[in-house]
């Protein structure tokens, strides 16, 4: 890791980052929610988090002083891609506060013709922020660290057409990335418990993300209620 966002992501090394998300039709989803539950992993250890929207992102940014890794998820007709899909989110979530700049990286179309490549250098260029690819595959992730990224994380592994099939983690993924890239490799989707967490590490990533396991609690009750429902119709 040898470039001048280096004192930034230095120590997100072998720490924890919680993605404090909610859904848009959850009560979670107030910003001042969400940055108490970022203020909360962050006075319990988090090194960073990982936060979505420049609202949500705002909010947060006046609780923590730890790095921030933004992103803008937005939908537009003709793409897949909606983590971050152009520069336009990147600089509002920048301005926003976030100190690194989560896009998706795989290599699916983007709305507006934007490539990997133009969108990183644009980052950098005019947002001097580091780029974090999200990406599903060892393609996409060796193609986004080509591309300039300075983080690569497992994001969208299981999220993808290529991957659907596949369940997160990919702790293999992980190990391959680890072996073939010189930028950080991070591990994000599917840890559900703190083993997990170490077995990522183990598996060479620099940092682990957790959402869902910690700050999910729509999809946890959900989860919870559904299994206690299927366990009754079989109980009945």
């Amino acid at each position: 890791m040898a470039n001048r966002f280096t004192a930034l992501l230095a120590p997100l090394r072998h720490g924890l980052i919680v993605s404090c998300q909610a859904p848009p039709d959850s009560p979670l989803y107030d910003p001042e929610i969400i940055a108490a539950i970022a203020h909360t992993a962050v006075l319990r250890g988090a090194v960073a988090v990982r936060i979505d929207t420049p609202i949500h992102i705002e909010a947060v940014r006046r609780r923590v002083r730890v790095p921030i890794i933004g992103l803008w998820k937005r939908s537009f007709e003709g793409s897949e891609v909606y983590i971050t899909p152009q520069f336009e989110q990147a600089k509002a979530i920048a301005q926003a506060g976030a100190d690194v700049i989560a896009i998706d990286a795989t290599r699916r179309p983007r709305p507006g013709g934007e490539t990997v490549e133009s969108i990183i250098q644009r980052i950098h260029a005019e947002l001097d922020r580091p780029v974090m690819a999200d990406v599903d595959t060892l393609e996409s992730a060796i193609a986004a660290e080509q591309a300039g990224a300075d983080l690569v994380g497992s994001t969208l592994y299981g999220y993808t057409a290529a991957t659907r099939h596949l369940k997160p983690p990919s702790l293999e993924l992980i190990a391959q990335m680890t072996e073939q890239l010189i930028v950080p490799v991070i591990c994000e989707g599917g840890i559900a418990s703190p083993q997990m967490a170490q077995q990522a590490l183990a598996s060479g990533a620099y940092a682990v993300v957790v959402g869902t396991a910690i700050t999910g609690i729509d999809l946890q009750v959900k989860a919870y209620c559904a299994a206690l429902t299927a366990q009754s119709i079989g109980i009945a």
